[in-house]
């Protein structure tokens, strides 16, 4: 009986223990993943193809690395540009763990290869951006620039397992003071600009006013004269007729000054006169009733 029970706990143990070795001995990649297979430290096998994989229980470990497009975002940096105006640069890089056996001999870490990146593109970043000026930041050269610091990156990376896809300038931009302080210079251009642009303004209104002052004269004058031309032509014409009527007909001429007499004298109804009814001024009235009041 008890040797029975101590076959079936021996039993027991190894089947324990084989589950052990047996979990142990196999593993799983991931389609994310890239694997490699290190002997007592030492590298065994590179693995990149997903699915059940086994290794030697115990003595080999495995060491799991994304084999998907990895970003970087370090943190902004001041540059110093060829024409000595300063920067504030803020980039980003897209890169793959390509080689796992070279990435871990040279690196071992993704941690520690973005630290080793970030190094790598500050140093390229001052090197380009410091032959450059900053119109041709800010023009179209900024697809060559990113494309010789893309380059130099690549160069510099070439021995760590990793393949560069991208480096991108994000954002250029001056740093704070000194946008604020160009702010203020552009603010001060733009205000003796309008200034100027005032001031002309007026100048040439009032040359405009002046002008058109000047022409208004000359029109009132010129018209001012053919008007005067005019009355003279027509006050002649007038004398002309008045002379020809009165050398035809004296007395209808003498009748018709008397008219136009009495209508302006006597034109207005609160008119009051005081004459001699035997006055010149009557002698077409014919002659006036005793009764009658003179000057009414």
């Amino acid at each position: 009986m008890r040797k029975g029970r101590a076959f079936l706990i021996g039993l027991g143990i190894l089947a324990a223990v084989a589950l052990v070795v047996l979990g142990s001995a196999l593993f799983t990649v991931h389609q994310a993943e890239q694997a490699l297979v290190l002997r007592l430290g030492a590298p065994r096998a590179t693995i990149t193809e997903p699915g059940l994989k086994v290794k030697v229980p115990f003595i080999e470990n495995v060491v799991r690395y994304d084999a998907r497009v990895l970003d970087l975002d370090p943190p902004a940096e001041q540059v110093i540009l060829a024409d000595q105006k300063r920067i504030v640069v803020d980039t980003f890089t897209r890169f793959r763990i390509e080689d796992p056996l070279r990435f871990y001999q040279a690196v071992r870490s993704e941690e520690a290869v973005r630290a080793r990146l970030r190094e790598i593109i500050n140093g390229a970043l001052r090197r380009v951006l410091g032959n450059v000026t900053l119109p041709s930041v800010l023009s179209e050269e900024r697809t060559a620039i990113m494309a010789e610091i893309m380059r130099q990156v690549q160069q510099e990376t070439a021995g760590l397992g990793i393949t560069i896809n991208d480096v991108r300038i994000r954002r250029a931009d001056l740093p704070e003071e000194t946008s604020q302080a160009i702010y203020d210079r552009m603010k001060s251009e733009r205000e003796r600009e309008a200034r100027e642009a005032r001031a002309q303004g007026q100048e040439r209104a009032q040359q405009i006013r002046s002008r058109a002052e000047r022409e208004r004269t000359v029109i009132l004058a010129e018209a001012q004269r053919q008007a005067q031309l005019l009355r003279g032509d027509g006050d002649a014409e007038a004398n002309r007729v008045f002379a020809s009527a009165f050398g035809r007909d004296a007395e209808f001429f003498a009748l018709y000054r008397s008219l136009q007499a009495y209508r302006e004298a006597l034109g207005n109804e609160s008119t009051s006169m005081v004459l001699s009814p035997n006055s010149e001024f009557f002698r077409f009235f014919g002659k006036l009733p005793d009764s009658a009041t003179p000057g009414q």
